[in-house]
């Protein structure tokens, strides 16, 4: 029965033109291709649905109460496929992602209202979390981290500049301590809450900042993280 849907919408052609040969061209097959499977069709159902004269074709009794109750499957069927294909051209759907506290504020946060306005009918569902995430055993989509710690079967997309380490302190903290020059100046101490003070510009390393990754669909495939 699996060849029935295509038949069966073949059918309300071929009673709509009426004729096999229109039907055949509207169609994109061949007439006598046509023919056959409808013939399979009545052979299968075990009913007439088709009187076939020399010079047209139309639906018997039988044939025209199939049509009345096919007719409105097959529109809804139509509107499903539609609908399913405009899933390419509009993106929708949920999307799970898995982030680090600190990213979900520096990544996140800054692009959300933009993306809810671009994107109106996906719907993001975020997990912040910290600790290592395996994807696909816990069934998120995608997720965000920095990438020295993403594992290079993954797929990883950049999503902030390179980054570099701080080191900071209060101004409070300086009035009784020397503005350190280099790491070796560093002194035990009590960072207070409040404003920060920069220092040892010079001695900032870089590392790669965040990216977005989603395991590869081809999972024999190794893919390393790409720089920019």
């Amino acid at each position: 029965m699996r060849n029935d849907l295509g038949e069966l919408s073949a059918f309300t052609i071929v009673a709509e033109e009426r004729s096999f040969t229109r039907a055949a061209a509207r169609l994109g097959v061949s007439q006598s291709a046509l023919s056959h499977s409808m013939r399979c069709l009545e052979k299968r159902l075990g009913l007439q649905l088709l009187a076939r004269t020399t010079r047209s074709v139309s639906p018997t009794a039988a044939g025209t109460a199939l049509l009345q109750d096919l007719a409105p499957a097959l529109e809804r069927i139509e509107r499903a496929v539609a609908e399913t294909r405009k899933q390419r051209e509009r993106p929708a759907g949920r999307i799970r992602l898995v982030i680090p506290r600190t990213a979900t504020q520096m990544v996140v946060l800054p692009k959300l209202a933009q993306f809810a306005r671009t994107y109106p009918e996906i719907v993001l569902e975020v997990t912040s979390s910290n600790d290592p995430v395996d994807l696909v055993a816990a069934e998120y989509d995608a997720g965000v981290q920095l990438g020295e710690f993403i594992q290079r079967d993954m797929i990883a997309v950049r999503v902030t500049r390179e980054m570099r380490l701080a080191v900071v302190g209060s101004p409070q903290y300086f009035k009784s301590h020397n503005v350190p020059r280099k790491p070796q100046d560093l002194k035990e101490g009590i960072i207070s809450e409040g404003r920060l003070i920069q220092v040892l510009k010079d001695w900032r390393p870089t590392f790669q900042g965040y990216f977005l990754y989603y395991p590869s669909r081809r999972k024999s495939a190794r893919h390393p993280v790409r720089p920019d």
